[in-house]
């Protein structure tokens, strides 16, 4: 139970600050401490639900989220991820993880020459942020995380959000993917609750923890550490999908 607590805590931490759900940190080592996938994938998702709303929360309250903008992309990531399972059935899972990759390193790519900050981000059609969310929730549910990976670096490098609204949008977007992928997880019986509860109540103070530090740090010190971090995570991603 320890070393759950202080496991919460330190994802919790990378939730608030980067803006993920901590998925593709939390499964990893989860399989190294002796969990199966499919369980692991489970308690990352119930943690991802407490992080992602308590973050969001607090990311409201200092003013960085933007409900209309983000709302449109919540609500496709939702309706995309209760279609993960189907889209899984009929199209492998490694061809899903290289056009993820795919779609990683582009948007990547795109953010690193970018600016951190914009005076006005670009005006995108709500229906067109739909079809966004849907893409993301049918991909990241699928191979284990919440979609903000992918999402951040869209709003930056493409839609021109400052890094830090983007940042709260990402874990925004995290709450809809994760409840989604709650209620499909737990009608299969995937989710193994009192661990995956620990972990997400512990997560609760490395949230708090990480959104401060996040509104603490300058836009461009963040920005060059989310672009190291999702560099990291995508060496991991290329590791697991090739290895």
């Amino acid at each position: 139970m320890i070393e759950l607590v202080f496991l919460g805590m330190a994802v919790g931490v990378l939730s608030g600050f980067f803006g993920i759900g901590g998925g593709t940190i939390l499964v990893p080592i989860l399989l190294f401490m002796g969990y199966d996938i499919k369980t692991a994938i489970g308690i990352s998702v119930v943690q991802m639900v407490f992080s992602s709303l308590y973050g969001s929360f607090l990311n409201f309250k200092k003013g960085s989220l933007e409900f209309d903008t983000v709302l449109s992309i919540g609500i496709g990531g939702f309706i995309g991820a209760l279609f993960s399972g189907w889209v899984v059935s009929i199209v492998p899972a490694q061809t899903l993880e290289y056009i993820f990759l795919g779609f990683v390193m582009i948007a990547l790519a795109r953010m690193a020459y970018t600016p951190a900050t914009y005076t006005q981000s670009r005006s995108i059609h709500p229906a067109f942020l739909f079809l966004i969310g849907c893409a993301l929730g049918v991909f990241a549910i699928s191979i284990g995380v919440g979609g903000s990976i992918l999402l951040v670096p869209i709003l930056v490098g493409f839609l021109h959000f400052e890094i830090k609204k983007a940042i709260s949008a990402g874990l925004f977007f995290v709450v809809f993917s994760s409840i989604s992928g709650l209620i499909s997880f737990s009608l299969v019986g995937h989710i193994q609750y009192l661990d995956g509860i620990i972990i997400g109540m512990a997560s609760l103070v490395g949230v708090y923890l990480g959104v401060y530090l996040n509104h603490k740090t300058s836009s461009i010190l963040q920005k060059r550490l989310l672009l190291s971090f999702y560099v990291s995570v995508l060496s991991y991603l290329l590791y697991r999908t090739f290895s």
